[in-house]
């Protein structure tokens, strides 16, 4: 056999292949034999048909079965050879149609498309420079902390001596048909909770229900908005009959002592309780500073080592994004085939990420490369122990999932990447600076452009 490899691109590879005559005479003897033999040619006893009969009754089978046996393993010879890293499937181009009809008697040629990784030459990845900004932690942060655990401890009563006011919980059912759709299945929900004046209440509603009781029915029409956020009610007007089963009023709990230990966590006092909030938020704080450092250096070892991408390789990491994001929208009840979503502009979004986790994973997997780094069983099972408990599960459901996946040590690529980004870190120049707003950094930059 011969083989010549080719550089189409820095991510494709062709190997032209030739497998000889006799090697092919040897293989489709043996299976014409194998069809003499098994098969029933009349004017012939079974199994002493001659071959050119045989080859002639069943020409294309034999020649089917030369090729699968023949070039598959032809493929992965000339590959190995060549030392080539294939991605994916090669793709098979025939190229001599008279060695296909004349088999033994004129070689096989043909080539092979293989995708293949860039040969990436890395840049400096050390003393890259960043900065870090910890956004501070005012009694303000503290207060909004409080006011939401509050709102968790609220509790409603009913109301008994007035009617529904704004702010007011209703809780009601509603039967409602569409005015200009006669055909339309009517609407029927049963004890639905509508806070009077809420965030996403039509007007309407809040208008016919304030001064309600329990007990009391009301008709009314509401016309819904083109932009209304549920989509089977946008533009249309439903005429709703509404039964008030009870009107309820929140009241949040006293900010003291108390309620500050109804929340556990050995809190004792108001005083530990902001403390702790206190504490939990600068962690928080710096986490988010280190996060936003983390991919700032990532971002600048991403730009300052271009190279080209195989597209096989782009187009399975687009694809496995855009059914990430269809079984989020799905898990969150929007559906995907609503006709308004752009779904080719949000492919082209998906790409350039794909395109940047790609380039990012690969320039880590060459500074692990460079700097030796490797993960060791223990940091394996110290990751298998974290999975565990952040998903609430016992570690063995976690390895019996790793298991399907290819083993514990599926997850080492993914360790050593996260390590070799700690690395690009632990020696970057990173200078503390003061917090600056979003807001505040747009605007000195659009100040500094003028």
């Amino acid at each position: 056999m011969k083989t010549e490899l080719k550089e189409i691109s820095p991510t494709r590879k062709q190997i032209d292949i030739e497998i000889d005559a006799d090697a092919v005479r040897a293989v489709y003897d043996r299976i014409t034999d194998n069809y003499a033999k098994a098969a029933s040619v009349p004017g012939f006893r079974p199994g002493h048909a001659p071959r050119a009969v045989v080859r002639t009754r069943f020409k294309d089978q034999i020649r089917t079965e030369v090729l699968r046996e023949l070039l598959p393993n032809a493929v992965q010879e000339a590959i190995a050879e060549h030392k080539v890293a294939a991605l994916g499937e090669p793709e098979l181009n025939l190229e001599n149609t008279e060695g296909l009809n004349q088999l033994g008697q004129q070689p096989i040629s043909f080539n092979v498309n293989v995708d293949v990784l860039p040969d990436i030459e890395l840049g400096a990845y050390k003393g890259l420079e960043a900065s870090r900004r910890t956004r501070p932690v005012s009694d303000e942060d503290v207060d909004r902390v409080i006011e939401r655990l509050r709102e968790n401890s609220a509790s409603l009563q009913p109301v008994e001596d007035r009617g529904a006011q704004t702010g007011d919980t209703v809780t009601a059912n509603f039967h409602g048909t569409f005015v200009n759709e006669p055909d339309a299945e009517p609407i029927k929900v049963e004890d639905v909770d509508v806070i009077l004046g809420g965030e996403g209440v039509v007007q309407a509603i809040t208008d016919n229900l304030i001064g309600a009781k329990a007990e009391d029915e009301k008709t009314f029409s509401v016309d819904y908005p083109e932009d209304f956020s549920a989509r089977g009610l946008a533009g249309k007007m439903i005429e709703y009959t509404v039964k008030v089963n009870a009107v309820r009023i929140k009241e949040l709990p006293e900010i003291d002592d108390e309620w500050a230990q109804s929340l556990g966590d050995d809190i004792e006092s108001i005083d530990q309780l902001r403390q702790k909030i206190r504490e939990d938020t600068e962690a928080q704080a710096k986490n988010e500073a280190e996060g936003r450092v983390r991919t700032d250096l990532l971002r600048q070892l991403v730009e300052g080592n271009e190279f080209e991408l195989p597209e096989r390789l782009v187009a399975h990491q687009t694809e496995h994004r855009f059914e990430s994001v269809v079984r989020n929208m799905i898990n969150q009840g929007i559906d995907p085939r609503n006709p308004e979503l752009d779904w080719e502009k949000a492919r082209d979004s998906l790409k350039e990420q794909a395109s940047y986790e790609l380039r990012s994973s690969l320039l880590l997997e060459e500074i692990a490369d460079a700097e030796k780094i490797e993960v060791s069983d223990q940091e394996i099972e110290d990751e298998i122990n974290a999975i565990a408990e952040a998903s609430r599960q016992a570690p063995q459901q976690v390895r019996d999932v790793l298991t399907k996946q290819g083993g514990e040590r599926s997850i080492a690529p993914r360790l050593r990447n996260r390590k070799a980004l700690d690395f690009l870190v632990a020696n970057a120049n990173v200078i503390d600076e003061e917090w600056k707003e979003e807001k505040q950094e747009s605007e000195a930059g659009s100040q500094d452009s003028d």
